[in-house]
């Protein structure tokens, strides 16, 4: 009798464990699926760049450090990215990505700022195009980067609770890390508006 109450609890344990670590990895794989959303809307954003760049150049012959400042930041971009799709969620990565697109962002509001002195660039209906492709995809950047935050909170959650916990550290489930905004807080004050 002792020894069917044994190994009841052994199975018992052994399902709980199945179950804990299936859900781990459900939730791994989705916030990794998540991410790779991610990696697609900052993959097109790093592809209009380039044609960006070179609809400005024509027009903005003196401002050569500012095209040169933006190619670099895009190209810091890339890698960042690369290295963050390898591993999504790893602390390092996310914390690279975020200030990488952070440069880009920047240099590319540094870009447009400039542009508005080139009235026949901003009439350039190339340039509008691209302007408004950008946007576009920042948008789609923000709602996936808001669905992969949410998988990793959820994830992280997961990980975190008891028992769960203990399982997770001994599996060696580490904590995935969110990509945060790579808005300034400047960015996100809401405009004065005066009249």
């Amino acid at each position: 009798m002792t020894g069917l109450i044994v190994l009841f609890v052994i199975i018992a344990c052994l399902i709980f464990a199945i179950f804990v670590y299936n859900q781990l990895v459900t939730h791994r794989n989705r916030y990794k699926n998540a991410f790779s959303q991610i990696d697609v809307q900052l993959k097109r954003r790093h592809d209009l760049i380039p044609n960006l760049v070179e609809t400005v150049r024509g027009y903005m012959k003196h401002e050569r450090e500012t095209l040169e400042a933006v190619i670099t930041a895009r190209n810091m971009a890339v890698g960042a990215t690369k290295q963050a799709a390898d591993n999504p969620g790893d602390p390092a990565s996310m914390k690279s990505l975020a200030s990488a697109e952070s440069m880009l962002t920047g240099a590319l509001s540094r870009l447009f700022a400039l542009s508005e002195a080139y009235p026949d660039l901003k009439a350039n209906q190339n340039m509008a195009r691209l302007q408004e492709e950008l946007s576009s995809t920042e948008n789609r950047v923000a709602f996936s980067r808001q669905a992969f935050n949410d998988a990793v909170m959820t994830y992280n959650t997961a990980r975190e609770k008891f028992p769960n916990n203990i399982l997770a550290n001994a599996l060696n489930f580490q904590e995935a890390r969110l990509l945060e905004s790579t808005e300034s807080a400047e960015e996100r004050k809401a405009p004065k508006v005066s009249f």
